[in-house]
């Protein structure tokens, strides 16, 4: 399996640290406003990543943060917290606000089948450590305190911004971040923000009452649930420019050793152009667009581009994505109608359809491709469906299912199932119509036959002075 690393900015073979086991570090959301169609796409795939590596046989340890302080309106250490504002704006208690969007971020990602991370530590809950990691920093002198407020030192950290090289390539103040008197660089960063009086989101520590920054919290969090180093860490693109080098910086000064083997960024939902983002306002929540389509088509849609991509969002897409799926539950309702035939010629292609799927997620994930391959396999299936064995039938049908479920697509078996019984009903009772119009018609050997095949498929027909009737056998 490869991987595009954006570190160095190039396919690798996936090679976890210790075999078999991946320690996987997911960014997550910071929880004051609800969920949009962006941050899931994001979402989407990271799930698709770890259903992936455990169907291969990897034991994934998930982590994924819940930032609930210390994320400012501006990235860059300047601005409000945005859960303290937002909280204000709405005149309730922040850890109110939180507790609820909490509950309202499982809800949303559930509705997509997105599967929950292991672990989903929260930044309030590791308050100590955070402060300890910065005590550690201070001693090893990358760090310098600055009226009851921490900062790293980048100049210390000689490799700073090699994640995203051209980020950094003037350094000029205010090419990225504003300018802050209190920094000896404009690009250090805070690690410890003093709180201002009366401010609510605040904790004790060695250099006064305060706040820690946001890019630390998940050096922290991610360094206690999976070691020093991890094997995988991912996140938004827009983490390239500020938070993920930030991270880095931080974490390896303070171990001296690598934070993580392989970087991952998935691309922006364009809206009109534009990236869709909390910021720009130009967002979709999740809870507005699932009153309009199926949880399962909103999912279909956001995988079947590649995650370094840019993903367009439109209706035309939408409907791309709700016929796929109609032509795949139409197939699968039909392998359960056809009794089948003599023929097992597809068990070769069902062969082929697992090559091509693990070839397409092999190659960096690469779910477009492995859509097409199953797609291409219910081509095949549907021209074959009256000339195959049941067995062969079954088979093709579990296979189907099973490599979707990779994808975060579960077909509603039960529905399915459900379907497929009123549309027997629907038949029978048609064919019972058919056969009364040509008993009319003295077209008894037709009717006869309608009987006598009905017969064979066990349903039984029965006529009586008011009509006819029928029973399975």
């Amino acid at each position: 399996m490869k991987l595009f690393n954006s570190l160095t900015r190039q396919k690798e073979e996936f090679i976890p640290i210790e075999n078999k086991k991946v320690r996987f570090y997911s960014c997550g959301q910071t929880i004051y406003l609800d969920v949009h169609l962006g941050n899931v796409r994001t979402y989407s795939y990271w799930d698709v990543l770890v259903r992936y590596l455990r169907w291969r046989g990897f034991d994934v340890f998930w982590v994924q943060n819940i930032t609930d302080v210390g994320h400012l309106t501006d990235d860059a250490d300047s601005g409000e917290d945005r859960i303290v504002k937002t909280a204000r704006d709405k005149n309730l208690e922040p850890m109110v606000l939180v507790e609820t969007q909490i509950k309202r971020f499982f809800e949303d990602i559930d509705a997509l089948n997105i599967q929950r991370a292991d672990v989903y530590p929260r930044a309030t809950g590791h308050i100590p450590e955070m402060i300890d990691f910065i005590s550690e920093l201070l001693k090893k002198g990358y760090a310098y305190v600055v009226n009851g407020s921490v900062y790293f030192d980048v100049h210390k950290f000689p490799s700073y911004g090699e994640l995203s090289p051209s980020s950094y390539s003037e350094e000029s103040a205010g090419v990225r971040v504003a300018v802050n008197p209190e920094k000896r660089n404009p690009r250090d960063f805070a690690l410890w923000i003093k709180a201002p009086p009366n401010y609510l989101m605040k904790w004790p520590s060695p250099w006064g009452l305060g706040y820690p920054g946001w890019h630390l919290e998940c050096s922290v969090m991610s360094q206690k649930y999976l070691g020093d180093t991890l094997d995988i860490h991912s996140g938004g693109i827009e983490h390239l420019m500020l938070h993920h080098p930030n991270e880095i910086a931080q974490s390896e000064a303070r171990t001296g050793k690598k934070f993580v083997n392989y970087w991952i960024h998935a691309n922006h939902l364009i809206v009109n152009g534009r990236k869709m983002s909390k910021s720009l306002g130009n967002y979709i929540l999740i809870r507005d667009l699932l009153k309009k389509y199926d949880p399962t088509a909103i999912r279909f849609f956001l995988i079947n581009s590649h995650y370094r991509k840019n993903l367009d969002f439109n209706e035309d897409a939408f409907k791309e994505a709700q016929n796929l799926l109609t032509r795949i539950k139409n197939t699968l309702t039909l392998i359960g109608q056809i009794p089948g035939g003599e023929e097992t010629t597809l068990t070769a292609d069902l062969e082929i359809l697992e090559t091509e799927f693990i070839q397409a997620m092999d190659d960096d994930l690469n779910t477009v491709a492995a859509i097409q391959s199953i797609m291409k396999f219910i081509r095949k299936l549907n021209f074959a469906l009256e000339n195959q064995r049941k067995t062969v039938l079954d088979v093709s049908k579990g296979k189907i299912i099973e490599l979707l479920e990779i994808l975060g697509i579960t077909l509603e078996t039960a529905n399915m199932e459900q379907n497929k019984g009123e549309l027997v009903e629907s038949l029978v009772d048609l064919l019972i119509n058919v056969r009364e119009d040509l008993r009319k018609a003295k077209m008894f050997g037709i009717s006869d036959k309608i009987r006598s095949n009905l017969s064979k498929l066990g349903i039984i027909l029965e006529d009586k002075g008011t009509g006819t009737i029928w029973k399975k056998q």
